[in-house]
């Protein structure tokens, strides 16, 4: 029997990304992911590939108000060429003041606006995933940021879901209104607040939102666990690039295997235990660098360890242990401890990663699906509702 080899899959014919006066050679963007994302995370998954990093969620109130956190969140490193910050917030008005700090302060070169967080506490008080149902309020926020980023020539773009449920989609009113706002580009995550991250992610509402907006670029995300994935949605959707969340947590070499895959190279990473500890070990030290306290983050970095060590023989005892790690010191110990000589365990290490949640009736202000529009109790609540949800 004569075996043929599997012929190599045409090189993905995708231009760069055009955001603005900003070009993204490899179109993969880095999802802002809260309390993951910051720059120690960012600094691994660059050192792998090509791509787009965004940084965590920022709320746009505590930036206006400078609190520690809002500005470490939005700092970045020097050599971060293109520093990306993602804001959150329910009123206009703070929404233009956190773009107008950014810019004034030159504090950023991309923007993006959250209209995708299906957490409760973020849309029990109208934001992320709920927002866009609200026409009048989602236009005034977008027009909004839209003018004051372009008063320093910075790209503004927009993130969010298919909408609140499957009877009451806001995707496609949605990407016309940015589009007509001046957004740089949207991305839709294919799934509902309901959903949260269950289910399949629904790529056919991607390719309907790239249809219906052919003048700007479309982002797809949702269920991109490999770089046969991307390849795979940028074939079914026709998007401009795509958008990866958890499917990089505790893999950041997922960013090379993408580049390699739009550059038509075959070549992945294959990590072996040895070369997964180094790169854990390496994640902490970065940490430590990000937080100048290595308490905190040790705390920070226990909740990768899962997804880190997802698929290879660690044993329940020293996962309990690092999922605990107290110290830089026990962190080697603990590592030392691992077979370092064990290969990579294949299909078992990749797939879904992080919580997924079950699909609920999304928290939501009082009446909130009553109409499209404001009325006036909830326009007189929104300003209120404009609290610190950064972090989570």
């Amino acid at each position: 029997m004569t075996v043929v080899a599997t012929p190599p899959a045409p090189k993905l014919e995708l231009p760069p990304l055009k955001l603005g006066r900003i070009t993204v050679d490899t179109p993969v963007i880095l999802a802002p992911m809260a309390g993951i994302t910051n720059t120690a995370f960012r600094r691994l998954c660059r050192e792998y590939g090509g791509g787009l990093y965004v940084a965590e969620m920022v709320t746009s109130r505590a930036l206006v108000e400078r609190t520690p956190e809002s500005l470490r969140i939005i700092s970045h490193d020097d050599d971060e060429k293109v520093r990306s910050v993602q804001l959150y917030g329910v009123d206009p008005v703070t929404v233009g003041k956190a773009v107008k700090m950014l810019v004034e302060e030159d504090r950023a070169d991309h923007i993006d606006l959250n209209f995708g967080c299906p957490v409760p506490k973020v849309t029990r008080r109208g934001g992320g995933s709920a927002l866009p149902w609200k026409i009048d309020l989602f236009t005034s926020i977008v027009q909004t940021a839209v003018r004051e980023a372009s008063k320093g020539d910075i790209p503004l773009t927009i993130k969010m879901r298919k909408g609140i449920d499957e009877d009451h989609l806001t995707y496609l009113d949605a990407g016309r209104i940015a589009r007509d706002s001046g957004v740089a580009a949207v991305a839709l995550h294919g799934r509902t607040a309901a959903q949260f991250y269950s289910g399949q992610a629904d790529w056919s509402s991607i390719a309907r939102l790239r249809e219906a907006l052919p003048d700007i670029p479309v982002l797809g995300n949702g269920d991109i666990w490999s770089a046969e994935d991307a390849v795979r949605m940028v074939r079914e959707t026709g998007v401009d690039g795509v958008v990866v969340g958890r499917g990089c947590q505790g893999r950041p070499w997922l960013f090379g295997d993408l580049q390699a895959a739009f550059e038509g190279s075959e070549h992945r990473h294959r990590p072996g235990l040895r070369q997964v500890a180094d790169g854990v070990y390496r994640h902490a030290q970065l940490m430590i660098e990000t937080f100048g306290d290595e308490g905190k983050a040790l705390r920070e970095i226990r909740k990768h360890m899962a997804w880190y060590f997802k698929g290879y023989v660690v044993g329940g005892e020293l996962r309990a242990k690092l999922a605990t790690v107290p110290t830089l010191e026990v962190l080697r110990e603990l590592l030392d401890q691992l077979d370092l000589d064990l290969p990579y365990p294949g299909v078992d290490s990749e797939g879904p990663r992080g919580r997924a949640g079950t699909p609920k009736a999304p928290a939501l202000p009082k009446d909130w699906l009553l109409n499209r529009h404001m009325d006036e109790a909830q326009s007189r609540d929104i300003a209120a509702a404009e609290l610190d949800v950064s972090g989570g």
